[in-house]
């Protein structure tokens, strides 16, 4: 059974996401919180298996509580809802560590399914959120690898570095497999040993982490050499 903590200062939003996840049979709302601070206390109590956290809360706003519920240590995912689709929110949001963000805008299937994929350990970013933030990558240049950078990426095979920079750019896994000439399957355990070998909780975080440390040039699609 999945957890879920909705988060959301309109009380009608939370209803409403409580009746849309109370029809699965699989999915049960643990809580309810009014505030960015409430959730993060709230997710601690709880311990939930995602958090529904709407951006613009009085008290402490999403991105903020975001950051706090990620750096606790709970295996708690976050996925955003929004009503903007503004670049510093989706920017800030997967910075502070959040692992899916969708607009409230989207069908009720597409929210169900979000939660069912960042409750499996995935990360969700709709198509052109995801041109987004890789754009907003593209302005940003980042400095070379550190020694404890370079000594996780050692850990990395040459295949599996390989499916970290096409998976930076913001590749499905079934796209990844074409370029790699291998089964989805097996790209997909190649995600999962990255994800562990580089300490990272989903595929979201592989990408900040290939951007923040200059394994992508920012304006192409040409890797650099981080060793």
């Amino acid at each position: 059974m999945i957890r879920v903590l909705l988060a959301d200062d309109e009380q009608l939003m939370r209803g409403g996401l409580r009746m849309m996840l109370g029809t699965q049979p699989d999915m049960t709302v643990a809580g309810e919180a009014s505030d960015g601070a409430e959730a993060v206390r709230l997710a601690a109590s709880l311990r939930p298996d995602v958090v529904l956290m709407d951006v613009r809360m009085p008290i402490k706003d999403g991105v903020a509580a975001t950051a706090e519920i990620t750096a606790s240590g709970l295996p708690t995912r976050v996925l955003v809802l929004t009503t903007f689709e503004l670049d510093e929110y989706v920017f800030a949001a997967v910075r502070a560590g959040a692992s899916g963000f969708l607009l409230k805008r989207s069908p009720p299937e597409t929210l169900i399914d979000g939660v069912r994929t960042v409750a499996a350990g995935e990360g969700l970013l709709g198509p052109s959120v995801t041109r987004r933030l890789l754009g907003e990558f593209a302005r940003v240049s980042p400095p070379p690898p550190g020694d404890d950078v370079r000594r996780r990426l050692d850990r990395l095979t040459a295949r599996e570095h390989e499916v970290l920079l096409h998976l930076a750019r913001g590749l499905s896994n079934a796209e990844i497999a074409l370029r790699v000439h291998a089964a989805e399957a097996t790209v997909k355990t190649h995600v999962k040993r990255i994800l562990a070998k580089l300490g990272l909780r989903d595929r979201i975080q592989a990408v900040v982490f290939a951007y923040d440390h200059g394994l992508v040039r920012p304006a192409g699609d040409t890797r650099t050499d981080p060793g």
